[in-house]
């Protein structure tokens, strides 16, 4: 009998989690890599820091004239009268003040938790800016109690950038086949690579949400011809709100791994039923594969037979698993912060997830389809590649992958990980930062997968 596992609820208060707060998750992780969205947290100093590139995000302009804000820290500084008379004429001004320095196309508005308190609606403020300003102006309500995890805040910022933003410009990218990325976050330059690959394969990359990311690819997103989603638990929202709209279909992808990326851009290519795509897709998995296996050959000495942990967020600590069998390494035990079910057992079991008071927090659009916009030859194609075996909205989720008598904890607690530990002795541990030096200081070597650090891994691996 399939195993269920609790999720998606509320850390045990006074347990140290290693989750972060819905606005992380909205302004942090989804809003963040964008270079040209201006980001103005509305909430004391401490907040805005905490956001600000954190997760190392990196970004390239297509040109030197190009704007980008990423390397800024804006905030309205609230402060205790704000907090007694409220603080939305501060917001305001802030707002001005920011467009005057930097005149951008748009401009995203966070709401903290005393903001929420309050009663500040930054929402009004936004309309009433926009309209003097002449942007395109729009605030998220992603207060850090507003949910169980930083899972609320990619929910609440997928909605909005899905209300405010896609669909302002109809006019679609030169190409044959067109996609978006969806879930890939640029940490590191990650998404360069892939980039790389998608263009020497002659696939346009329209939008990405959200690393190396410009509005204005977010704005005719809605023009493509295929999502993909690399991050299942972050951004699944928007791919879903945009084939109910548009009709465009999508599939789940994992560039983690050099098998798992073939495996990828080779669904890509076979989508698109083009044969000189799928040739030169072939031709290219052929021959980064060959240099992955003299890598490899480097590697594995070193790595085979190595326990690894991991206790990620999103769609990582299934992701690096791929990578890891790659080097002959098994994960004895894996988890995330702010999974829900269907991360972990897959989408098969959507029906059955029950709506709690928490999720009843955030909005749930109505969407429905565009009657312009919708095209119906895309869910026709879709109807045919579907009935030929071609899976879409396909993700079977972490465990089914996992090796019998591993473990799977979601929420995993400090105390919980340093029994794990001391029991099942990992070669390495992957997490975030606020595990890091509690796992090193028990001679354990660390990795974050969140916002990735750059010591010698093998190094520590070849001493053990």
């Amino acid at each position: 009998m399939p195993q269920e596992v609790q999720s998606n609820v509320r850390t045990i208060p006074g347990i140290i989690s290693q989750r972060g707060c819905t606005y992380a998750g909205c302004k942090g992780v989804v809003l963040g890599p964008t270079r040209d969205i201006l980001n103005l947290v509305h909430g004391p100093v401490g907040c805005s820091y905490y956001a600000w590139l954190t997760r190392r995000n990196q970004t390239k302009p297509e040109s030197e004239t190009d704007v980008n804000f990423m390397m800024y820290c804006l905030t309205s500084d609230m402060q205790d009268e704000n907090i007694v008379l409220g603080g939305e004429k501060k917001l305001s001004q802030a707002i001005r003040e920011a467009y005057e320095i930097f005149k951008p196309h748009a401009i995203g508005l966070f709401a903290t938790c005393p903001v929420g308190l309050i009663g500040d609606d930054i929402h009004a403020v936004a309309r009433k800016m926009e309209a003097e300003l002449g942007i395109n102006i729009f605030g998220f309500s992603c207060e850090g109690y507003r949910g169980v995890s930083q899972s609320a805040g990619h929910h609440i910022a997928n909605n909005k950038v899905f209300t405010d933003v896609v669909g302002l410009n109809d006019t679609p990218d030169e190409g044959k086949f067109r996609i978006n990325m969806l879930g890939e976050y640029n940490i590191g330059g990650d998404a360069f690579e892939i980039e790389a690959l998608l263009e020497e394969m002659g696939i346009t990359l329209t939008a990405s949400f959200s690393g190396n990311s410009s509005v204005y690819g977010m704005e005719k997103a809605h023009t493509v011809d295929l999502n993909l989603v690399m991050c299942h638990r972050s951004i699944n929202y928007i791919a879903e709100m945009m084939e109910k709209k548009y009709g465009i279909p999508w599939i789940k992808v994992n560039f983690i791994g050099a098998e798992a990326t073939a495996k990828s851009l080779i669904k890509i290519a076979e989508y698109f039923e083009d044969a000189e795509l799928i040739s030169k897709t072939k031709a290219i998995c052929e021959r980064e594969l060959k240099k992955v296996k003299v890598a490899l050959e480097e590697v594995k000495p070193i790595t085979n037979g190595k326990l690894a942990m991991m206790f990620v967020g999103g769609s990582r600590a299934h992701h690096y698993q791929e990578l890891f069998n790659e080097m002959g390494m098994d994960t004895v035990a894996a988890g995330y912060e702010f999974g829900h079910r269907d991360d972990y057992e897959g989408r098969q079991v959507l029906p059955d997830i029950k709506v709690d008071a928490d999720s009843r927090n955030i909005e749930e659009l109505v969407v429905e389809k565009d009657p312009r916009l919708y095209d119906q030859s895309k869910q026709d194609f879709k109807k045919k590649k579907e009935a030929e075996g071609y899976l879409f909205e396909h993700y079977e989720g972490m465990m089914p992958d996992m090796k019998k008598n591993s473990l799977v904890i979601d929420d995993l607690s400090h105390y919980e990980a340093e029994v794990l530990i001391e029991q099942l002795k990992p070669a390495v541990f992957c997490a975030g930062i606020k595990e890091k030096y509690v796992i090193q200081k028990m001679g354990i070597p660390m990795k974050q997968l969140h916002s990735y650090d750059y010591e010698a891994l093998m190094l520590h691996l070849a001493e053990l």
